[in-house]
């Protein structure tokens, strides 16, 4: 979700003072929150769950990434060939 200028960049000094708020609002609108310090950006406050799902999309990127360069490299096999192999080791 895109974050909002007006409502998603806040100071250390107000996450101090309305941290419950903040909190919520992170919660509410799925939307990280941008902590500045001395009127840069600083941290960011994200919902738990919205990272955990960008972590595992990072991760199904990074492992299909690395499948396509194999693929390249013709280190790849057809998928009844593989099956075929992995039945008879496993005596299914």
């Amino acid at each position: 979700m895109p974050i909002s200028l007006a409502e998603d960049i806040r100071s250390v000094t107000d996450l101090k003072r309305h941290t419950r708020e903040i909190l919520d609002q992170v919660h509410q609108t799925g939307r990280p929150v941008v902590l500045t310090v001395n009127g840069r950006a600083d941290s960011v406050i994200i919902d738990a769950k919205v990272y955990e799902k960008q972590l595992k999309a990072v991760n199904l990127a990074r492992l299909l990434s690395e499948a396509e360069a194999q693929v390249a490299a013709g280190q790849s096999r057809p998928a009844r060939a593989f099956l075929k192999e992995f039945k008879n080791a496993r005596n299914i």
